[in-house]
């Protein structure tokens, strides 16, 4: 049983990584996005669930890879990004309101910047200067 899924793993590995690697990201991403907000507290541990989900998946498939020997900076990259997602995960579930705290002030800074490079550099005033004449 346990050779048709390291099989499995090892045949579809572009098709797995393609799907589990935005799939990742995207889930962890809403759970980032939703954990702030109070009125989605209470869908946040059912992103968490399926985030988790996919990352687990891809530490099992990135062990299987191990298994056979396969050591290669793809590995380790993709093993990485899972544990990323599963510490975020787990953050967002132990606790909420440091991670809340932490994405608004990354959330505020952002912001910040943002107005500071539209200052340093409007594109308005390049087609504002441009002279009708």
């Amino acid at each position: 049983m346990i050779d048709r899924i390291f099989a499995f793993s090892h045949t579809h590995c572009l098709a797995i990584c393609g799907f589990l690697v935005p799939a990742n990201l995207l889930a962890t991403l809403q759970t980032m996005i939703f954990t702030p907000w109070p009125r989605f507290r209470s869908r946040v541990p059912i992103l968490v669930t399926i985030a988790s989900l996919y990352a687990l998946a891809m530490v099992f498939h990135v062990f299987t890879w191990f298994a056979v020997g396969v050591v290669m900076a793809p590995t380790f990259i993709l093993l990485f990004l899972a544990c990323v997602c599963l510490t975020i995960n787990g953050w967002a579930i132990a606790h909420p309101a440091s991670l809340s705290q932490l994405l608004l002030q990354l959330w505020h800074w952002l912001k910040l910047l943002g107005n500071h490079l539209a200052i340093t550099f409007p594109l308005r005033s390049v087609q504002s200067s441009v002279n009708p004449d």
